[in-house]
């Protein structure tokens, strides 16, 4: 019993807290859920869009991961979200149950003294209070008290009033989340369901790969190797990129240095443009754009688990970005391209230096940029390959230097 006086003390006290947090958490999960029901419908699209001849390929494997994954999101995010509105309600009962007994207490009060005012509510009987005052100071307190009673009499019921109005309105607030809630768990038995039923499916795509054992290892290598070409071509664009920057930041620094000791005999600090664009594009980490409108990451940094093949690991020097085919592919961030090559007939890799930074957009059919063009943010520089197997996927990698960072920490989170 004390235990349970100790709680309803300690929300009654942090109730108005946890309302305003409260809130913001319900409006928070609310946008993430709306975030992941979009993803969801969009891989769906994605699915729709591969031949029925083509629905067991990796590609359909992977979309169906993604889904999966999302869906699983998706469930959890609900069920925060019906637990914060169980809390939520909750407090608001405890809430309504405080008012309705302070209103009590209030109308008690009040009625006490309306009552004590209606039986001296006449002219002769006020007349008598006050004439049968020592003095005139004495008349002039009773007066004041006559006034102040009558004040406090409507002050009284405008509280009373004030009170009324939070309770319905609280009661409202709980009505709407009762039915809320109802709908909240409506929708996590269906994408339950859902996602029972999208294991399944997953489980007999993957069991019908693992028969073509043979044909993923060789498509395995044949990634491979075109990964390898990718690196290499990176880091060699990488170590001339900085080679040539090195040459040109020791020309300028000396060019500036002797103009400035011929105007004035001083040496003043050198900032080259290769340093402020590194510094404006670190500025924007986790703001920049996408390279691509729609998509979603069907491949995450670092390393993985092959969805086929037991004990064969998948490195990821960047992201894996599954979009629509035809998708026009965008710069994130000013700078100069600095290598357009071909790494296979039907996959040309752009790379773009921002300063100390370089971001790689590869698994392109065509490219409208060309070696030593500056390029703004947003702007146009080809077209994402589709392969015969309907898969539309832009590989997208940020180096700083020789070092590969993730790219998720630098794009918006969507």
């Amino acid at each position: 019993m004390t235990k349970r006086i100790h709680f309803i003390l300690f929300i009654l006290f942090f109730a108005p807290v946890f309302s305003m947090f409260g809130q913001q958490s319900l409006t928070n999960l609310k946008k993430k859920r709306e975030t992941l029901e979009k993803q969801i419908n969009y891989t769906n699209l994605l699915i729709s869009k591969i031949s029925k001849n083509k629905k067991n390929t990796l590609y359909s494997l992977t979309l169906l991961n993604n889904k999966i994954k999302r869906r699983q999101e998706l469930t959890s995010t609900l069920k925060q979200e019906i637990n914060l509105l169980s809390d939520s309600t909750l407090t608001l009962n405890v809430q309504v149950k405080n008012l309705n007994s302070r209103l009590k207490i209030l109308k008690k009060e009040y009625g006490e003294i309306a009552f004590y005012v209606y039986k001296n509510n006449n002219p002769y009987t006020r007349l008598v209070f006050l004439f049968s005052s020592k003095d005139i100071n004495q008349a002039y307190q009773r007066l004041r008290y006559l006034s102040e009673i009558s004040s406090y009499i409507r002050k009284e019921s405008n509280r009373i009033l004030k009170i009324e109005s939070l309770i319905n309105n609280k009661k409202s607030r709980i009505k709407s989340q009762i039915i809320r809630k109802k709908r909240l768990l409506d929708q996590e038995i269906s994408q339950i369901s859902l996602l029972e039923l999208e294991q399944k499916k997953k489980n007999l795509v993957k069991q019908k790969l693992q028969k073509k054992e043979r044909s993923l290892q060789s498509k395995l290598r044949k990634q491979k190797r075109e990964s390898d070409r990718l690196n290499k071509q990176i880091q060699k664009t990488i170590a001339l990129a900085i080679a040539k920057a090195k040459r040109e930041k020791a020309r300028a620094k000396a060019r500036e240095k002797e103009r400035i000791k011929a105007k004035t005999g001083k040496k003043l600090p050198y900032t080259p443009k290769i340093t402020r664009l590194s510094k404006a594009f670190t500025s924007n980490k986790g703001k920049l754009p996408w390279p691509v409108k729609k998509g979603i990451v069907s491949q995450t940094f670092g390393v993985h688990q092959h969805p086929v093949l037991k004990h064969v690991k998948i490195r990821n020097n960047g992201i894996n970005i599954t979009t629509n085919p035809g998708a026009m592919v965008y710069t994130v961030f000013s700078g100069k391209v600095v290598s357009v090559v071909p790494i296979t007939t039907t996959n040309i890799a752009v790379i773009v230096q921002h300063g100390d930074y370089f971001t790689v957009y590869s698994h392109l059919r065509k490219s409208f940029v060309k070696p030593g063009q500056s390029v703004n943010t947003g702007m146009p520089i080809g077209i994402v390959h589709t392969t015969l197997q309907g898969d539309t996927m832009l590989h997208f990698e940020l180096w700083k230097n020789k070092q590969t960072l993730n790219p998720m920490y630098w794009l918006i989170s969507k």
